[in-house]
C-alpha cells in the first residue's frame, strides 16, 4: 500500500509541484492550505508523514507541530525559507523530524522522506530487544552490542544510546537530549551531554570519524545506526 504524505502550504505553485512529484514517487498525496485545514486532515486521514511550510495564516507550521505531537508521533518535516539556526532548533524541539529551507531540491526532499518513513519502521519505543543497524541492546539487561562486539557503558551512556536508538536518523536537538537523560533540571547544563557525547563517541565508533553519532552543528546530533549518511546512500 502507497505512504500517506500529508502536505501543507499557502503557496499553490509548491503545492502543486510537490503533489506532482510525490505522486510520480509512489506517494498517496493530499493537500491543505493552511495549518487549521491541515490538523483536520491529519485526524482524517492519519497520514504516514506530514510535510508543512512555517508561515501560513490560521494556524502556522510549529502550531501544527504542536498539536499533531499532542495526539501522534507522525513524522514531521518543516520546509521554511526561515533557515536560521533559532528557528531550526525552534521547531525540532516542538518536534518536527526535520528541517528543509526553501528554495530545495526534490532529490533531497524524498530523501529525507526516505528516511523519515524508515526510521519509523525501525523504531518501536517499548521494546525490550532492540536492534536497528549494527546495535542490539536489551533494555532490562542493560546490554549492548555494536558489530557483534559486547560493550560496557555505564548507566547515562546506556540512557543516551536507547535515546537515540528509539529515534534513529532524526535530528534530536541539545535541549531535547538533555531533557531525555537528566530531566527538566539538565536543560540547562550543555555542557553534561557534551561530555556524556565524547564518552559515549570513544566506545562505540571504530574510526577516528564520527560515524554512528554525527554532529548537526548548533542543533544537535543525529543517530546513524549503520554508520553511514542515509541521505547520501538512499
Amino acid at each position: 500500500m502507497a505512504k500517506r504524505i500529508l502536505v501543507v502550504d499557502d503557496e499553490r505553485q509548491i503545492t502543486r509541484m510537490l503533489r506532482t512529484s510525490l505522486q510520480s514517487s509512489g506517494y498517496d498525496v493530499s493537500i491543505a492550505s493552511d495549518g487549521l485545514e491541515g490538523f483536520e486532515r491529519f485526524k482524517a486521514d492519519q497520514p504516514d508523514l506530514i510535510v508543512t511550510d512555517l508561515a501560513m495564516p490560521e494556524m502556522n507550521g510549529l502550531e501544527l507541530t504542536q498539536a499533531v505531537r499532542r495526539m501522534a508521533t507522525t513524522p514531521i518535516i518543516v520546509l521554511s525559507v526561515r533557515d536560521t539556526d533559532t528557528m531550526k532548533i525552534t521547531a525540532l524541539d516542538e518536534g518536527a523530524d526535520d528541517y528543509l529551507t526553501k528554495p530545495f531540491s526534490m532529490p533531497e526532499l524524498l530523501a529525507r522522506i526516505r528516511v523519515q518513513l524508515r526510521r519509523i519502521e525501525a523504531a518501536e519505543p517499548g521494546e525490550v530487544h532492540i536492534e536497528v543497524g549494527d546495535f542490539v541492546i536489551d533494555v532490562d539487561a542493560h546490554t549492548v552490542v555494536v558489530a557483534g562486539e559486547s560493550l560496557h557503558l555505564t548507566p547515562k551512556e546506556f540512557d543516551l544510546l536507547l535515546l537515540f536508538s528509539r529515534n534513529p536518523l532524526r535530528v534530536l536537538t541539545h535541549k531535547v537530549l538533555l531533557r531525555g537523560v537528566w530531566g527538566p533540571a539538565g536543560e540547562d547544563q550543555p555542557e553534561y551531554l557534551r561530555v556524556l557525547i565524547a564518552q559515549l563517541r570513544k566506545k562505540i565508533e571504530r574510526t577516528d570519524a564520527a560515524r554512528y553519532i554525527v554532529s548537526e552543528p548548533w542543533v544537535g546530533y543525529r543517530f546513524q545506526p549503520s554508520g553511514t549518511d542515509e541521505l547520501t546512500t538512499s
